[in-house]
C-alpha cells in the first residue's frame, strides 16, 4: 500500500481511480501472514470491493461419499465435502458424470444402491441384485467381512490406487487357489479382468498423488481459468471459469485460489500453478489447516508437472475459444430471430409461459427466462392458480400474466420478447393483459406445436411445421425446420412446459397425500411426512397392519387406530392393540 503514495506511484491504472476516492486508511494488525489472509478473505466477502476478485459461479462440483463406519457402506453423490469421517472421491463435473462412474463401479464392486431400511422392507432383493450389481446385504446374502472387502476395493479404485488393488486381489486369488477355493479364486480373476479393462480407458497418469493443476488464458479483460483434477495420479476431469479481470495475472490467480478453496471443495495435497503468486506459503498453510494435512503450492519449471500446467493452459485456451464461438452463434441466432419476426430490437431476454392442470385441478403456471439464448434460472417462477376453478387455460394464462406484470414488474426487468405456448388464442390473452396494464416496448408471439395428420389412404403420418403467431398478422410465420432460431424458441417452449409439469406433479402428489390423511385427527404435516418416510410409500402405509402403524415413530394407540380406520372405511380394528 505504501507504493500507492510513492513518487513513482503504482503503475496499474485502476489505482489512480482508487486513490482519488481515498479519504482515510484503517488497518488491523495480525500475528501471521495466514491470519492476514483469512481476514482479507472475510472482508472481501463482506464488502465486495470493486477491484477485488468475485467468484460468482457458486456451483459446487459433485463428489462420491462413502462412510466406513456403516456396517454395509454405500456410495452416494454429494455436493459438499464435510469433515465427518467419511471418505470423499472426486470431484466430478456433473451428477451425470458421477453416476457414470458409479455405473461402471457397480459392475466390478456390487455395493448396495439404496438405504438399508428401505431395502429391508422389500420382500426380496431389488433388480440390481438380479443383474449382479448389488451383493444383497439387506437380505443377508453377503457377510459383513466380505462386503467390507468389496468396499475396500471400491475405495482403492476410486482413489486411483489401481496398482495396489491389483496386487491385493492377485494375492487373494492365489491364496484361494492354494486352499482349493476355486469359485472364490475365479471371482477375484473376474475382478482383475474388469479392473484391467476399466483402467485401460484412462491413459492420462502422473507420478501419483492428488493434484489440482491450474492453467489460464487471457483475452482482453477476460481471464479464462482451467483446473485439471488429478486423483491418485490419474486425471479424472476438469473445470473452467470465465472471469472479468483487468489486473495483473498473478493477482488474478491468487484471488481465484483464495475464493475457490474457501468453499466446500476437495483440497488436494498439491496445487500446480503457471505463475508465482505472492505469499504462496501463507495460502498453503491456510489450505493445510482446512484440509488437515500439508498442502504444497508450487510453480513447476520442468518435468511432468510443467507439462501438466501447459496442458491446463491449453484447456483454458480451448474453453475460451469455445465460449467465444458459442457467444457468436447465440448472437447470430438472436439476430435471425429479430429479422424473421420483424422485432424492433434484439430479443436478448425472452420469457415464456405455460399452464399445467388436469381438468382444472391443481392448476399451476410457469415462467422461464432466457438471456442471450441461455436459461436465466434465477428468474424462473411458479404460479399457483387462485382465481380460476374450472378447466379454462385462457383464464389461467390471464391470471399468470396479470400477476407477472402487475405485481412483479419492478422485480425483474421487462423482457424483449414474450412467448406463450399456444396459438392465436393465447397470444390474444397476452396482448390484452399488456394493453390493460400499459406495458409497452415488449414484443409478443405465440408458438403453436406441429400438427400431426394422416389421410384415409396414406401410409405415412404427415407432420406440419411449428407455427409462430404474431400480433396483427393473420397467417403464422413458419421458420425453416431445424433452423437455429426455431430450435431456440422450441427449446424455450419445452423448458416452460417441463417447468410447469414438474411443479404440477409436485402439487398433485402433495394433494393426493393430504386428501387421505388430512381428515385423520392428530395427523399434522410433520407426522404425515414421518409416516411416509417410515413406510416408504402411501400404498405401504395403506396396507400396514395396526401393529405396524403403532410401531411407527411418534405414533400411539389412539392415532394408530384412527389411521387404520381411515384406510378401512371406519371398520373396527381386528385384534387387540399391544399394551403400551
Amino acid at each position: 500500500v505504501r507504493s500507492y503514495f510513492s513518487a513513482s506511484r503504482d503503475s496499474r491504472y485502476q489505482i489512480q481511480f482508487l486513490m482519488a476516492k481515498v479519504a482515510t486508511i484503517e488497518f488491523i494488525v495480525t500475528d501471521t501472514e495466514k491470519e492476514a489472509l483469512i481476514l482479507e478473505n472475510t472482508l472481501i466477502k463482506q464488502h465486495r470491493p470493486k477491484y477485488n476478485f468475485n467468484l460468482r459461479d457458486d456451483k459446487t462440483y459433485f463428489s462420491l461419499r462413502m462412510d466406513p463406519t456403516e456396517p454395509f457402506p454405500r456410495l452416494t453423490i454429494v455436493r459438499r465435502v464435510a469433515k465427518d469421517g467419511a471418505r470423499y472421491f472426486g470431484p466430478y463435473s456433473s451428477a451425470t458424470a458421477a453416476r457414470e462412474v458409479l455405473k461402471e463401479l457397480y459392475k466390478i464392486f456390487p455395493l448396495r444402491h439404496y438405504p438399508l431400511e428401505s431395502c429391508r422392507r422389500r420382500g426380496r432383493p431389488c433388480l440390481f441384485f438380479q443383474i449382479r450389481q448389488c451383493s444383497g446385504p439387506c437380505h443377508g446374502l453377503i457377510s459383513v467381512a466380505d462386503y467390507a472387502a468389496l468396499a475396500e476395493g471400491a475405495s482403492l479404485f476410486l482413489a486411483g490406487k489401481s496398482q495396489d488393488l491389483v496386487k491385493l486381489y492377485r494375492q487373494r486369488m492365489a491364496e484361494a487357489a492354494m486352499q482349493l477355493h476355486y469359485e472364490e479364486a475365479g471371482r477375484y480373476r473376474d475382478l482383475l479382468n474388469a479392473i484391467a479393462i476399466t483402467v485401460e480407458k484412462q491413459k492420462m497418469v502422473s507420478q501419483g498423488g492428488d493434484q489440482d493443476v491450474l492453467g489460464y488464458y487471457r483475452q482482453g479483460n477476460q481471464l479464462e481459468m482451467a483446473l485439471l483434477f488429478i486423483r491418485g495420479g490419474t486425471m479424472i476431469g476438469s473445470r473452467s471459469f470465465t472471469l472479468s479481470w483487468e489486473l495483473d495475472d498473478a493477482e488474478g490467480i491468487a484471488s481465484f485460489l483464495n475464493e475457490y478453496y474457501n468453499r466446500e471443495v476437495f483440497i488436494p495435497e498439491e496445487v500446480l500453478l503457471p505463475l508465482r503468486i505472492a505469499e504462496p506459503e501463507a495460502l498453503g498453510e491456510l489450505l493445510a489447516e482446512k484440509r488437515g494435512k500439508k498442502v504444497a503450492i508450487t510453480c513447476p519449471s520442468r518435468g511432468t508437472r510443467l507439462e501438466l500446467v501447459k496442458l491446463a493452459g491449453k484447456n483454458a485456451a480451448t474453453a475460451s475459444l469455445d465460449k467465444e464461438r458459442a457467444k457468436a452463434g447465440s448472437a447470430a441466432t438472436l439476430l435471425e430471430l429479430q429479422e424473421r419476426l420483424q422485432l424492433a430490437k434484439l430479443p436478448r431476454r425472452i420469457e415464456c409461459y405455460d399452464i399445467s392442470n388436469i381438468q382444472g385441478e391443481q392448476a399451476v403456471g410457469s415462467r422461464v427466462s432466457f438471456y442471450d439464448g441461455k436459461p436465466d434460472k434465477a428468474n424462473y417462477r411458479h404460479y399457483r392458480i387462485k382465481t380460476v376453478v374450472q378447466a379454462d387455460d385462457f383464464g389461467m394464462m390471464q391470471e399468470v400474466l396479470s400477476r407477472r406484470f402487475k405485481s412483479e414488474k419492478a422485480e425483474v426487468e421487462l423482457p424483449d420478447l414474450i412467448v406463450v405456448d399456444g396459438g392465436i388464442g393465447q397470444l390474444n390473452v397476452l396482448l390484452e393483459v399488456l394493453a390493460e396494464l400499459g406495458v409497452t416496448g415488449v414484443a409478443a408471439a405465440g408458438l403453436a406445436k406441429a400438427r400431426v395428420a394422416k389421410g384415409m389412404t396414406e401410409q405415412e403420418v404427415s407432420r406440419s411445421a411449428e407455427r409462430i403467431f404474431l400480433p396483427g398478422r393473420k397467417n403464422p410465420v413458419v421458420l425453416r425446420q431445424n433452423s437455429a432460431a426455431l430450435l431456440l424458441l422450441a427449446r424455450i417452449r419445452d423448458e416452460a412446459h417441463r417447468f410447469a409439469i414438474t411443479y404440477h406433479r409436485k402439487v398433485r402428489g402433495k394433494a393426493s397425500l393430504s386428501s387421505v390423511l388430512d381428515r385423520v385427527p392428530g395427523i399434522g404435516a410433520r407426522r404425515k411426512q414421518s409416516l411416509l418416510k417410515h413406510f416408504g410409500s402411501l400404498k405401504k402405509l395403506q396396507e400396514a397392519s395396526l401393529s405396524e402403524l403403532l410401531a411407527a415413530p411418534g405414533m400411539n394407540g389412539a392415532l394408530a387406530n384412527s389411521v387404520w380406520q381411515n384406510f378401512h372405511d371406519g371398520a373396527a380394528a381386528v385384534g387387540k392393540l399391544p399394551e403400551e
